[in-house]
């Protein structure tokens, strides 16, 4: 059962059945064989009873007292169990009577483990009845007990605890039953409570022994005293055991607080507030039980006691016994100084200065003790010493400053003085003087003012004493400034002073380490700022004015070896003239006698070797003390300046002894500084000294004196600082006086060695680097005094930078960078003035520009860097007027220029520079600019000439237009162009010149053009440069077109003129370059015509034979390639084609012989036609257009040479589609017009114009009706024949499919004789007409009209392709073989259309044998009727060709079956030649008849002949003979039959037998055939 209960994990959930039964059976369960459960079975056996209990606790704890265990102690369990339930609601009416029943049972329980059950329970017990009786009297109804009789059970219990149970040891139980008893004290009446003191405490005294955890007893502790507390009295037996409980809590104190440990922070607490209870109760016992345990010797429970003692004495009464009393122990502690002790005894006394107990005599102990503890050697941890701090700053700033100069805390000074001050700077803060009026009328409890100021400043005469001492003593010092102003003991101005000097003292000091500052300077500096001006204050407060004398004269004499000493005594002397001016001023001029009287002079006295140094000694306190006077001074001293200065150079100028390097710098040393403090004086500027011209003459000696190739002393530097500080005042020296100045500073400045050379001279490196900074001072120096001219006369600042022009340009490269170093920086300091109210004027400033600009191109790179800054700056300078100007004039500012240059930009950048400063110049500062920059061409450096060209080149680029003395600029760029310039500054000159020409071309261009030709290389290059740059190429380029049009625009004589010539030479170097492309094509038309106008007008001249004007270089180690004029004209028409990417026309043009053409007079408009035509082919329509813009408007001029040019480049265009169908162009009208006129050429070119309109569509109806027009060309001039034929082929071969036939047909009887042309270029122009017109024709199937006409060209092309000429073959093959396509001769296409020279009889006789294969034999005999006519012909070739086509023709018909007049027609044709002038036409004639007789009969010769008689004479008389003969030709009918026709017919046809016989006669007897009738016709 037990075992189910357990497992299951629901049992609080459930709705258990706990009758009195069931926990009677689990009680029972819970004892097996008289045994309790332990271990687990235990923990679960009060599980399950808790679980029940929660339900029914009543019932649970009911079972504590059943009788089943009365004499048994019940299960620890269930003991467990109810001590936990006794919390629970509803156990409230079970308190009393398990109270009750657990008395019983503490009297059973021996065992450990029983004991703790039993304490569970009672635990319980008394927490809840305590939460009862805290809550009030309501609980009394719940609870089933009385108050009273539950305070009886609460003093029973405790008596059995100590009756019956052993608490004596250090174990569970006792911690537990501790723990009862601490509640137990609450339940239990006071009265009774108060007996058991004696006895709990002597318990818990023994317990503390047995080693119970201190919080158990602690606790104990503070619920008994707590409990006794409540009756508002302790007791007689609690004051008895006071010590007794004091000394427990003070060893629980006593213990180590482990944060944690709950108990050990707890144990802590606890402890203190019993200790806070028992101060309430008993408070002088109480602090008297402390004080004895602080003044014990265990450091340990001094802190603890302190640490109580600090909690404690804040909560009780503070009296003064009590006072007296903590400070006695305190005083104790701090004589003992125990280590540990330290920080709680600090904190302690802090608590006490907030409760003022340092009031009271002691309390200065205690002081002392948080000083010594602050001391800065002290090796106390940093929190004790901030706690010191704090401490200290609860005291008052008078106590606190008194201590502070206590010589006994001089270890504390640092940290006492710092509290000081800060305390001091905090009352300021706050509104509040920091100063104690009384200060001085308590001097027996506070330091006086007089001691204090004393005290601080011997202490500043150690500054890094202890690290911050004298930094210290000065913080403090400053902080209280009122004490030393205001304090009516001590002058103001001496404190005035202080405000003024010690921050400057400070700043020392923060400037310099204990190693590097110079503690006699500052000993010095100290004394001097307080004993010398207490001195002076002294004095001149005195009335007795001998006194005041004897005491200066006094003061003078006294040691002055030191500087401090020196300037102590110049300003207790400034102090005095403050009183007594006068008095000052004569005994200081009466000192300096000792100066210059050698009778009275102390200083001969001395040693020689010490005689300089004590004259310069002296000489510093004379003008150390004027220069303090001045200082101090409100104007009086400045009427009696200018005898000051007088006598300071007869100082010098008197001198008594040898005025070597060292006294010299003395003496300027000490008139530097008065000469400083007078020019700083703003009254100085009112006033005039007459001596200043005389004193800077004196200082120009002075440097002047100094050597040229060393720098050993700063004598120089010395003098240009004097003079520079000594300008300002007036007068102003004249502009020489400064020119001198400048030059003798200058010369003796920049004139030495280089720093490399000058540190080689110094024996170490130490005085190397002396050197090198005396050099760099010295430069600085020079700096300083050339911008004090400026400020002086702004405007002269250019005359200033012109002095450095020799240096600028000297050969030493230290001399040029330190004239630029000058130059850059004096040009930065006027560009930062920004005062430009007074126009600084550049007059010269194309000079200044070249020269600074030269310079960023130096060898050296500093130089260049430099260079760049000064161009910069005065470039910031104009700008900077110029904007001043603009606004004066109200017009807005120009925003951002002032960022687009800077240094960098100008660095190695000279096109930068003239761009930037283009603006600025005038025209002849431009020009003058220009011609110096022109010297430095030829500078030995090649940076420098390089720069002076980039000069020139970017100043004539940005303001080329507006230079003047262009023709002086040309000769001299040309002349030093002749000479061995660097490539690069060549390169650039070049490009200088190329911008001038771009900006000045009308003024340029003719000078070039009219030197010599032909050109030498240095004029070549210049004008190739001119093709360089794209507006120079222009503009040249619209010049020379200019030049070449005007001079050719009339007529010119037959002279050879000059200049054109000179053009083209240019032309040819321009455009020989690749950079021209973009110039050139915007040009191209215009330029082409100039050019190609020229070229006719040149090959018209009579030029000289070798005549050369131009050479062209082509390479190295190859010869020169000579033009004369026509060549040059030539090569610029090609270059025009190259140089504007057209190089598809120059190839063309190759090609077609253009070159040759264009160089003939004769054929010069042909070239033109086919170098259009190269245009045409290989530029874009736009170019065509612009083209034919330009001819439109010189196709009627008066020049012929202009008419010719145009009207064929007009023609020619036309080829182009686009040109053609131009929109308001009569084209057709103005081609007719020029073949209408008498000129051949002007006919062939109109001709030429019709062709190529013919090639566009549109033109076909108006071209038709001009074909009668044009068919008259077709018998005029070869050319002009030609260009009509290929007029009326392209008409036909582009027309309308309507008109080709028709056309073609109108024109075949005058193109047919063309085919057989006698010459060549007509026969061939005509023949390939003919073949494209014949190709055109067959696309539209000719009818039989037009077929009748093609046939009639068959003969004349086979007579042609027998000629010799290659070209002639080859069209008329190309002609034949369209003509066989046409009449549908396709056998013979092939063979035509492969025939060449060696074949084409060949192909004739193929012809023949085709042609007599139709078996058309009418056809044939229509062939051989038409080369009759060829018979006749004036051309032998015609005659010989037409005896070829008749032999080959008869060799392939029968002639057997041709008719006999055919055959006799035959004869006769062929042997009318018989006569023929050509020998080989009459053999070949005698072959053909042989042939033909052999065809007729081949057996008998004879018989053949008498057959044909015999078949005349049946032809005559009208027989017939048997066999029927094919006709060859036509019957011939007749149209008369009268008898002269037919006797005329009958002789006919008797001549011809007659001659057949006399042949064949006369080839038998070889003899002159007898001819009958008329042979010649």
């Amino acid at each position: 059962m037990f075992i189910v209960m357990v497992g299951s994990s629901e049992i609080t959930d459930r709705n258990l059945d706990v009758s009195e039964k069931n926990i009677k059976d689990f009680m029972e369960a819970l004892q097996v064989a008289g045994q309790k459960p332990e271990g687990e079975l235990e923990e679960l056996c009060t599980e399950v009873l808790l679980a029940l209990g929660f339900q029914s606790p009543g019932i649970v704890i009911f079972k504590l007292w059943d009788r089943w265990h009365l004499n048994n102690l019940p299960p620890n369990g269930l003991l467990v169990a109810v001590g936990r339930l006794i919390f629970c609601q509803g156990a409230d009416p079970y308190i009393g009577v398990t109270w009750e029943y657990i008395l019983h049972l503490l009297r059973m329980a021996q065992k450990e483990d029983d004991m703790l059950a039993v304490c569970h329970v009672l635990k319980g017990l008394v927490i809840s009845a305590r939460k009862h009786l805290d809550l009030g009297t309501k609980n009394d109804e719940i609870m089933d007990i009385t108050q009273e009789a539950l305070s009886i059970k609460a003093y029973l219990t405790l008596r059995v605890l100590f009756n019956r149970w052993s608490l004596r040891s250090n174990n569970k139980v006792t911690e537990e039953a501790l723990v009862i008893i601490g509640h137990l004290f609450f339940l239990i009446p006071s009265s009774k409570l108060k007996n058991q003191v004696n006895r709990l405490t002597r318990w818990l005294m023994t317990l503390m022994s047995a080693k119970v955890a201190p919080f158990y007893i602690s606790q104990c502790i503070f619920q008994l005293i707590d409990a006794l507390a409540l009756s508002g009295c302790g007791g007689i037996n609690l004051e008895s055991q006071l010590g007794n409980i004091i000394g427990m809590l003070f060893k629980q104190l006593s213990e180590t607080v482990e944060d944690s440990n709950h108990h050990s922070v707890q144990d802590h607490s606890l402890s203190l507030k019993a200790f806070y209870i028992l101060t309430k109760l008993y408070n002088d016992r109480v602090v008297t039980l402390i004080r004895e345990n602080v003044e014990s010797k265990d450091p340990a429970k001094i802190v603890s006691t302190i640490q109580i003692f600090t909690d404690v004495l804040q909560k009780v009464p503070q009296t003064e016994q009590l006072k007296n009393e903590v400070m006695h122990s305190v005083i104790i502690m701090i004589q003992e100084d125990l280590k540990p002790v330290r920080r709680v005894l600090l904190n302690f006394i802090e608590m006490l200065i907030q409760h003022d107990y340092l009031a009271p005599p002691q309390g200065s102990i205690i002081i002392n003790y948080v000083i010594k503890l602050s001391e800065s050697d002290c090796s106390n941890e940093e929190d004790i010493q901030l706690t010191c701090s704090k401490i200290l700053q609860m005291v008052t700033l008078p106590k606190l400053i008194t201590l502070v100069c206590q010589p006994s805390n001089t270890l504390a000074f640092v940290p006492l003085s710092k509290m000081a001050t800060k305390m001091a700077l905090r009352a300021r803060s706050l509104g509040q003087v920091p100063y104690l009026s009384s200060f001085h009328l308590r001097p027996t409890q506070f330091i006086s003012p007089q001691k204090l100021l004393t005290h601080l400043v011997m202490f500043s005469l150690k500054p890094y004493r202890e690290g911050e001492f004298g930094v210290s003593s000065l913080r403090l010092l400053y902080a209280l400034h009122p004490i030393t102003s205001l304090h009516p003991v001590i002058n103001s101005n001496v404190g005035q002073l202080w405000m003024t000097e010690i921050p400057q003292m400070l700043q020392m000091l923060d400037d310099h380490t204990e190693k590097s500052l110079n503690q006699e300077e500052w000993e010095g500096r100290l004394l001097q700022a307080f004993l010398y001006k207490f001195f002076g204050f002294t004095l001149r407060t005195s009335r007795n004015i001998k006194m005041v004398q004897m005491m200066l004269s006094a003061i003078l004499q006294t040691v002055h070896e030191e500087l401090q000493e020196r300037e102590g005594i110049a300003v207790a002397l400034s102090i005095v003239s403050m009183k007594h001016l006068k008095v000052t001023l004569d005994q200081l001029q009466a000192y300096s006698a000792i100066l210059t009287d050698k009778n009275s002079s102390s200083i001969l006295k001395l040693m020689k070797e010490h005689q300089q140094r004590e004259w310069g000694l002296v000489c510093n306190i004379i003008y150390l003390s004027y220069s303090k006077i001045i200082s101090e001074s409100k104007g009086a001293i400045f009427m009696h300046l200018d005898d000051i200065l007088a006598i300071v150079l007869q100082h010098y100028r008197n001198c008594i002894v040898e005025k070597d390097k060292n006294l010299k710098l003395e003496y300027l040393d000490a008139l530097t500084k008065l000469i400083n403090i007078l020019s700083s004086q703003p009254m100085a500027f009112q006033f005039k000294f007459p001596q200043k011209i005389e004193i800077v003459t004196f200082m120009m000696e002075l440097i002047r004196e100094e050597p040229l190739n060393s720098i050993s002393s700063s004598i120089r530097q010395r003098a240009m600082n004097f003079i520079t500080n000594f300008r300002k005042l007036h007068p102003l020296t004249e502009v020489e006086e400064r020119t001198e100045l400048l030059q003798t500073c200058f010369q003796s400045v920049l004139c030495l060695p280089s720093t490399e050379d000058l540190q080689k001279e110094a024996s170490s490196s130490q005085e190397a680097q002396a050197t090198e900074d005396l050099l760099m001072e010295t430069l600085q120096s020079l700096l300083r005094l050339m911008e004090t001219l400026i400020v002086e006369m702004p405007s002269q600042i250019q005359y200033c930078l012109e002095h450095l022009n020799i240096w600028l340009n000297s050969q030493n490269d230290n001399e040029r960078e330190r004239a630029m170093w000058c130059a850059a920086r004096i040009l930065g300091f006027t560009a930062k003035w920004n005062n430009f109210g007074v126009e600084i004027k550049f007059s010269r400033l194309g000079c200044l520009v070249r020269l600074l600009a030269m310079r960023c191109q130096d060898p050296v790179d500093n130089i260049c860097f430099l260079s760049s800054q000064a161009v910069y700056n005065l470039y910031r300078i104009l700008l900077l007027q110029k904007q001043m100007q603009r606004k004066k004039q109200g017009l807005w500012e120009e925003e951002g220029k002032s960022e687009v240059y800077s240094a960098n930009v100008f660095y190695n950048n000279t096109f930068e520079i003239a761009k930037a400063f283009a603006e600025y110049f005038t025209e002849t500062q431009l020009t003058h600019l220009v011609l110096t920059a022109m010297e430095g061409l030829t500078d030995s450096k090649a940076t420098v000439s390089l720069a002076a060209a980039q000069l020139m080149s970017a100043v004539m680029k940005e303001r080329g237009r507006d230079m003047i003395k262009i023709e002086e600029i040309v000769e001299g760029i040309v002349g030093r162009l002749n000479l061995q310039l660097e490539p690069n500054t060549k390169e650039e000159t070049m490009r200088a010149m190329c911008l001038l020409a771009g900006n000045n071309t009308h003024r340029v261009v003719p000078m070039l053009l009219n030197k010599t030709l032909p050109w030498d290389r240095t004029n070549l290059a210049l004008w190739k440069a001119f093709g360089t740059r794209r507006e120079t190429t222009i503009s040249v380029l619209q010049l020379l077109i200019g030049i070449l049009e005007k001079l050719h625009s009339r007529e010119e004589s037959r002279e050879m003129a000059f200049q054109p010539v000179a053009v083209t030479c240019a032309l040819c170097e321009m455009l020989s370059g690749s950079l021209c492309q973009e110039a050139v094509q915007e040009l191209y038309p215009r330029l082409l015509l100039a050019i190609l106008h020229h070229l006719y007008w040149v090959i018209e001249q009579n030029v000289p034979q070798k005549m050369v004007v131009y050479n062209r270089e082509e390479g190295p180690g190859r010869k020169s390639k000579p033009f004369d004029p026509t060549s040059c004209a030539l090569e610029v028409v090609k270059l025009v084609f190259v140089a504007a990417a057209y190089e598809g026309v120059v190839v063309y043009a190759n090609q077609h012989h253009c070159w040759d053409l264009l160089s003939s007079p004769k054929f010069y408009y042909i070239g033109i036609m086919d170098l259009t035509s190269g245009i045409v082919k290989n530029c874009e329509p736009a170019i065509l257009h612009r083209i034919l813009n330009l001819i439109r408007n010189i196709l009627y001029s008066s020049n012929y040479h202009r008419r010719i040019l145009a009207r064929t480049f007009y023609a020619q265009l036309l080829w182009h589609r686009s040109v053609a169908q131009t929109v308001g162009q009569d084209f057709l009208g103005n081609l007719i017009k020029w073949t209408n006129e008498p000129n051949i050429i002007m006919k062939e070119v109109g001709l030429r114009g019709i062709s190529n309109l013919a090639l566009h569509p549109g033109q076909s109806e108006s071209l038709k009706s001009q074909v009668p027009f044009l068919r008259d060309f077709l018998k005029n001039e070869a050319r002009v024949t030609m260009q009509a034929v290929k007029s009326l082929r392209n008409i036909i071969c582009f027309g309308k499919q309507q008109n080709t036939k028709v056309v073609f047909c109108s024109i075949s009887k005058q193109l047919r004789p063309l085919i057989n042309d006698e010459r060549d270029l007509v026969k061939i122009s005509a023949t390939s007409a003919l073949g494209h017109m014949l190709h055109r024709v067959h696309k539209f199937k000719p009818g039989a009209i037009t077929r009748r006409e093609i046939y009639s060209f068959l003969v004349p092309l086979l007579l042609s392709i027998q000629d010799n000429n290659t070209e002639v073959v080859k069209a008329c093959g190309g002609a034949l073989t369209e003509w066989t396509k046409v009449i549908g001769w396709s056998s013979l296409t092939q063979t035509f259309q492969h025939t060449t020279l060696s074949d084409h009889i060949q192909v004739l006789e193929e012809t023949c044998k085709y042609l007599v294969g139709t078996k058309k034999i009418r056809l044939v005999g229509e062939f051989l009727s038409q080369s009759f006519d060829f018979l006749t012909s004036p051309q032998s070739f015609l005659r010989e060709a037409a005896i070829n086509f008749i032999g080959l023709t008869i060799k392939r018909l029968t002639m057997k079956r041709i008719h006999e007049d055919d055959v006799e027609l035959l004869q006769n044709a062929i042997g009318s030649l018989r006569n023929d002038p050509v020998e080989s036409i009459q053999s070949l004639v005698t072959t053909t008849l042989k042939n033909l007789d052999e065809y007729l009969n081949p057996e008998s010769i004879s018989a053949s002949r008498m057959s044909q008689l015999s078949n005349n004479i049946f032809k005559v008389t009208g027989m017939k003979t048997s066999e029927r003969k094919k006709r060859l030709f036509k019957t011939v009918k007749q149209e008369r039959d009268d008898d002269d026709n037919q006797k005329k017919n009958i002789w006919n046809w008797l001549r011809g037998p007659l001659n057949s016989l006399c042949n064949w006669h006369n080839r038998r007897v070889k003899t002159t055939p007898l001819i009958i009738g008329n042979s010649d016709k």
